[in-house]
């Protein structure tokens, strides 16, 4: 009769039974902070290791091996998956769109929209004596945003969701068919990529103010994305832009409520949110882990060698717990990133809420201005809210973690100017 070998920790990391907690294993899986799984994978869980990594030229982003029987992807690979000078090149034509020096103001512009759009989410909450905190503000909030910011209708979100969950899905390293998950991919990419072939056209005869407008009609010093190119960057940005923020509105009040006296708190003290904010990134990051590294030569790190061709996974959840590295890891400290408590920032206390080295979240400013609006607004407005179910139902998904369902029992809703 076969033995069949125990779980390891990351194998029980990815179980969703334990998506509600996986902070005892994290810090379980510290105790080896490079180690080796049984598939050949390398899972790095100590900051410094991590850090290190996140910046090492010899860790490659691109996937280089598909599953046995997947299908090839019809289109290029985002620049997120790609590596320097590539990535460099293509994020740089983006980036002349949408932050400094080119377009420093694009962001900051939004702040009166973002604002508008969250009070009227909150002003529909009224009247009800029990809300789903996901389904009625963290997802429809940064939909609405990235949707705005790009150019795409907003009522075609029925269409793109499903898109979106085939493409989050195939982020999942854990059990089941990765072959039939990439094939879903593919068919999910080959219908955006119709979408927003079309789209993009419509944008070319009657270029606006909006995102794919600006790329798809301007010449930068280092060129223009061809047109597959521009595909998959708009992929990128409709997905990333709100997929990581709807977890992150959600881990946040999740943890505001589980802290009422921080709730309270930040009812008196709005600008504490800029600081909450960094401490939620590093308590309760939406995106737990990078797969789908390598590395392209031998890696001494952390004790051991990591070998050429390796499959890399960094577990950034793990990282910013590491009591090596950050005080009190597993204590929510709102203060914690305040620089008039601290004076300059401490480097103990950094974060891998939006990752690190060349693919550092590109929406990073937008994520954090959309969470500071949304918990302020909804701390304020919100009279007497209680978590109906702890721990609410979790997305399946290990790598970007946040509440499925985040129900809330509410005693009214104070009006948008009180």
């Amino acid at each position: 009769m076969a033995i069949t070998a125990p779980p390891s920790v990351f194998d029980q990391i990815l179980d969703p039974a334990h998506r509600a907690d996986p902070y005892p294993l994290y810090a379980e899986l510290r105790r080896t902070p490079v180690a080796r799984q049984t598939d050949g994978t390398w899972i790095v869980s100590g900051y410094a290791e991590i850090v290190a990594l996140l910046h090492d030229p010899r860790i490659s982003s691109e996937q280089h091996d598909l599953p046995a029987g997947a299908a090839a992807s019809p289109l290029p690979p985002a620049f997120l998956q790609l590596d320097p000078p590539e990535h460099d090149r293509l994020r740089r034509i983006v980036t002349r769109h949408y932050g400094p020096p080119h377009t420093p103001g694009r962001v900051d512009a939004m702040i009166p929209d973002l604002r508008r759009v969250v009070s009227g989410l909150v002003d529909g909450l009224d009247g009800s004596t029990e809300v789903d905190l996901v389904d009625q503000v963290a997802y429809p909030f940064p939909v609405t945003v990235i949707c705005d910011l790009l150019g795409v209708p907003r009522e075609d979100e029925p269409r793109f969701h499903p898109w979106s969950e085939a493409l989050i899905s195939a982020l999942d390293p854990g059990s089941g068919d990765q072959a039939e998950r990439q094939r879903r991919r593919v068919s999910a990419m080959t219908e955006m990529g119709q979408y927003f072939a079309g789209l993009i056209h419509a944008h070319r005869q009657a270029p606006g103010s909006d995102l794919l407008s600006a790329l798809a009609t301007d010449d930068s010093p280092e060129g223009r994305l061809t047109d597959p190119q521009l595909l998959t960057t708009a992929f990128l940005l409709l997905n990333a832009g709100h997929e990581t923020t709807v977890n992150l509105i959600a881990n946040g009040m999740l943890t505001l409520l589980r802290h009422p006296d921080v709730l309270a708190r930040l009812r008196r003290e709005p600008e504490l949110v800029i600081h909450l904010v960094e401490e939620l990134l590093r308590y309760e990051p939406p995106v737990q882990f990078l797969p789908n590294r390598s590395a392209l030569d031998d890696i001494e790190i952390g004790g051991t060698t990591i070998p050429a061709g390796s499959p890399v996974t960094l577990v950034l959840a793990a990282g910013s717990r590491d009591p090596a590295h950050v005080r009190d890891p597993d204590r929510f400290d709102p203060d914690r990133f305040d620089p008039d408590r601290f004076g300059l920032a401490r480097d103990t206390d950094q974060h891998l809420g939006f990752g690190g080295g060349p693919h550092y979240c590109f929406g990073a400013p937008l994520a954090r201005l959309e969470t500071q609006i949304a918990l302020t607004e909804l701390s304020r407005r919100l009279v007497d809210p209680r978590l109906v179910v702890d721990p609410p139902p979790y997305r399946a998904n290990p790598v970007l973690r946040g509440p499925q369902h985040l129900r809330v029992a509410i005693g009214g809703v104070l009006p948008a100017g009180g």
